[in-house]
């Protein structure tokens, strides 16, 4: 049952939904960190047919990211509307991962077959479990403070996973190979998705949701109509898109940058950590610290900065591994103290909605953005993948051409830096500030408190009706 009394979330349950993203990230970080090199060095696919299958499976993203939406905005179960899908969804999305891993002995087309019905695989289940668990976050409360302190837990247990990740995938890989690279990648990665299994299944346990609206249901084209006309909710798209092209610029890069640009890869599992707790520090500290200024203005503020210090990594001397890892574990620390802060606007979005059209469209809001930011993942995959291509990049092979090497170093860190930077100027354009809040607060009440005066009215004439 709706209800407008806001309620604060206890710790447990804050650190419970986390522990969703945390299952959420030993994927998500997995394919960020090391599927471009898996494809490329252990797979044998080309950098370019890498890329294209990034960029070409997003199409598919296209459909079903919004339907999928859609069906959560319209799901009716005795476990809730969103909580059901950490249930049935998790198996099969822990499997999806492995499969994603796995090299078949099928022959070249049989292989590169194998590769896309993999990775679609495995982006469908990402889009069936992660669209109902972002959208969750407006069902647990309805207090745009508390859900951005919802989602610093969310992002410090997300990088928390991704911390695992860096810190057990390579060693993993070691110890199921043994010498096999092909093998231990499927056994690591079989350990990380059964162990996203039963945090989902904990998250799932220790959750609730409060406030589910109760609305006529129309086509999902008019309510994408609707979305479409939502000013607010088309910044945030295009944010996550940029935003997201730029990380994965850098974070598919990161394992060629220190094997490649640094020449040690000894370091490559303690600099991916480093950057993990950084991440941590920025997620626990974004709102303690930040959470009473506006938020838009705060997010302007710390993304130039990001940009700044991303594009410094080029000029600082790569054998310099203290001013390497200075500038990462501090840009780690500003990113991420950004990024609970986006999710929650996302939430300010959905009420924003609401005022405006009377729809509740946190399923769908929630999935075009998710849509956007795989956008963002395809292009920066296959910008990756392109460059490298074009840099003349050879798989295995242990000394690079210097073209390759500023290649990779721009990769790693003006390339990614610009478009940090570049995401101010899209800010300027998001006008849901601290008071434009108070006031869609104050419209949401006002519009629960008519409608339930409308339901009043419709029951006591149907009481009267009844008497006669």
């Amino acid at each position: 049952m709706s209800t407008t009394n806001t309620e604060k979330l206890s710790v447990k349950e804050k650190v419970a939904y986390g522990l969703g993203d945390t299952g959420c990230n030993f994927v998500w970080q997995t394919v960020m960190l090391f599927l471009a090199y898996f494809y490329t060095d252990i797979y044998g696919l080309s950098p370019a047919h890498m890329g294209t299958m990034f960029l070409l499976v997003r199409f598919i993203d296209a459909v079903t990211d919004p339907i999928m939406g859609s069906i959560v905005d319209r799901t009716k179960s005795k476990y809730g509307r969103y909580r059901p899908y950490l249930l049935w969804i998790a198996i099969p999305f822990g499997a999806a991962c492995m499969f994603s891993f796995f090299t078949p002995e099928f022959g070249e087309t049989g292989e590169i077959v194998y590769a896309y019905a993999s990775y679609i695989f495995l982006t469908l289940m990402y889009t069936a479990i992660n669209v109902p668990y972002c959208a969750m976050a407006n069902a647990m409360t309805n207090d745009s403070a508390e859900r951005t302190s919802l989602q610093s837990y969310r992002f410090a247990l997300s990088t928390a996973g991704g911390l695992v990740v860096t810190m057990v995938a390579l060693p993993l890989v070691d110890f199921y190979g043994q010498g096999n690279e092909q093998r231990g990648y499927v056994g690591a990665m079989a350990t990380m998705g059964f162990a996203a299994i039963i945090l989902f299944f904990v998250c799932f346990a220790n959750i609730k949701e409060r406030h589910v609206p109760k609305e006529e249901t129309q086509s999902v084209f008019k309510d994408l109509k609707l979305l479409a006309q939502n000013t607010q909710w088309r910044v945030l798209f295009i944010i996550n898109i940029v935003l997201l092209t730029g990380v994965v610029f850098k974070g598919a890069s990161t394992m060629y940058y220190v094997k490649v640009v640094m020449g040690r890869a000894d370091l490559a599992t303690i600099f991916m950590v480093s950057g993990m707790l950084a991440n941590i520090v920025g997620a626990i500290f974004s709102a303690p610290l930040l959470g009473k200024y506006n938020k838009p203005t705060v997010y302007k503020i710390l993304i130039v900065i990001s940009g700044v210090l991303s594009a410094l990594i080029y000029l600082v001397d790569p054998a310099n591994i203290i001013a390497v890892f200075a500038l990462v574990i501090i840009l780690g620390i500003v990113q991420m103290a950004t990024t609970p802060i986006l999710w929650s606007m996302m939430s300010d979005v959905v009420d924003y909605e609401k005022t405006r059209s009377n729809r509740s469209l946190s399923g769908l809001v929630f999935s075009t953005n998710l849509f956007a930011i795989k956008l963002g993942v395809a292009l920066g995959g296959a910008g990756v993948g392109y460059i490298l291509a074009w840099a003349g990049y050879q798989g295995g092979v242990v000394e690079q051409s210097e073209q390759v090497v500023n290649a990779i170093n721009l990769l790693y860190s003006v390339i990614p830096g610009v478009f940090f930077a570049s995401l101010a100027i899209f800010m300027f354009f998001y006008k849901l500030d601290n008071q434009k809040l108070a006031q869609i607060k104050e419209d949401l009440v006002r519009i629960e408190n008519d409608k339930q005066a409308a339901e009043f009215v419709e029951n006591n004439n149907k009481e009267k009706e009844a008497l006669a």
